[in-house]
């Protein structure tokens, strides 16, 4: 490389540094869990409340999951070391389609590396310049950037806005699109917001369009049995095509997938880039998936004590004095305004023995900086108790709270 262009590298970095933004990784040193332990300065390792992964219902150090990788570690071995189609599909990697397809009330599924790599594969085999796609505005990257590798046309709404999505739906009608389909997050993962579906199919249906749905943020503990979005508001078959992943309340992995008619999955076992040329999962991460499934089915009692935590937490954070956004998604976004305040807090909970990302442009627009908080099953009431104690010391210490 010259050095020019790395000078102009480093430029770069500084600028991301001096206007507050650049993001630094703590190193976890233990499973990840409600409590984990993180290196820090000097060497010195540090025992940590957890309340920023997406670790929803606490099966990631789960003791039947683990038990679940070592045994097919042992009889299946270590990796597959191929794509799928050439010679890296097992029996289980059909089981867990077949299995994840069942669940969420579609013909088949197939699975990707990751949901990234699930949304980015999903456009472009399925839409043409002859069809159209209709976009939230607040919609995960993934789905951004696998509408960008398509060639159908191009429509955005404002977040959640229903009179915007019929008017760009009357639009890529005039238009003359010969397909249209509505992509959107089930759940908007910076606001825990969800997603209108009911809204969205109906209109959907009264102009003959698809409807596509991202459930990262709720398979498995949004709905009846943990079935996402879709079966909250009683729109499996109004949603057609469901994207997801195994890494965040399904054991927390890796691994994505595209559940939809069959026809569409078919084809996209054909022609998605991402699934034809990536390495399959692993034996390890699809048997203990599938045992996760499992967990997740009969796990009323695991979602219950999650939601009591979120309701206990948004509770607490509000008397301190905080500004939340509505909801009641475990997703509980911590207000602040400033990427600098946002850093700040965070490092102050550090100190006070809790972790906690902040949030900032270009992840949120700039002037909504914030600490995504996500709740846990795994944590108890006095996990809760000492995270708002150390919340409402740690405001104070850096002017977030009065």
């Amino acid at each position: 490389m010259t050095v020019d262009f790395l000078d102009h590298i480093r430029s770069t970095l500084d600028d991301i540094r001096e206007a507050g933004l650049y993001k630094r990784e703590r190193q976890i040193v233990s499973p990840q869990a409600g409590h984990i332990t993180v290196a820090a300065a000097g060497g010195q390792k540090a025992d940590v409340l957890n309340l920023c992964a997406n670790n929803y219902l606490g099966l990631a150090d789960d003791p039947r999951l683990v038990a679940a990788a070592k045994r097919a570690l042992d009889t299946e071995g270590f990796g597959m070391a191929s794509v799928r189609f050439i010679c890296g599909t097992r029996d289980t990697h059909r089981r867990l389609e077949q299995r994840l397809a069942q669940f969420l009330g579609k013909d088949d599924a197939i699975l990707f590396a990751a949901c990234f790599d699930a949304n980015g594969g999903l456009f472009e085999p399925l839409l043409s310049e002859a069809d159209a796609i209709i976009s939230d505005a607040l919609n995960h990257a993934s789905i951004i950037d696998g509408i960008r590798l398509c060639k159908a046309k191009r429509y955005r709404y404002a977040n959640r806005d229903m009179g915007e999505l019929e008017d760009r739906l009357e639009e890529a009608q005039e238009d003359g699109a010969r397909f249209i389909m509505i992509a959107t997050d089930g759940v908007f993962s910076m606001d825990g917001y969800f997603a209108p579906l009911p809204e969205i199919c109906a209109l959907a249906r009264k102009h003959g369009a698809m409807v596509m749905v991202d459930d990262c943020h709720a398979t498995g503990f949004i709905g009846p049995k943990g079935a996402g979005t879709p079966a909250r508001f009683g729109e499996t078959d109004g949603v057609d095509i469901v994207t997801g992943t195994l890494g965040k309340a399904l054991g927390g992995a890796m691994g994505g997938y595209v559940a939809a008619a069959q026809p569409v999955v078919d084809l996209l076992r054909q022609r998605a880039r991402p699934y034809l040329f990536s390495n399959a999962l692993p034996p390890s991460v699809l048997e203990a998936s599938l045992v996760a499934l499992d967990i997740v089915e009969a796990g009323d009692d695991l979602r219950a004590r999650l939601f009591e935590n979120t309701n206990r937490w948004r509770t607490g954070l509000e008397a301190l004095g905080y500004t939340l956004l509505p909801g009641e998604h475990p997703i509980v976004p911590v207000m602040l305004g400033e990427a600098r305040l946002a850093q700040d807090l965070a490092s102050a909970l550090f100190d006070e023995g809790v972790y906690v990302s902040g949030f900032f442009y270009p992840v949120v627009p700039k002037g909504q900086a914030r600490i995504r908080t996500q709740m846990n099953a795994a944590l108890t009431d006095q996990d809760i108790d000492t995270a708002l104690a150390a919340f409402g010391r740690a405001g104070k210490t850096v002017g977030a709270i009065a």
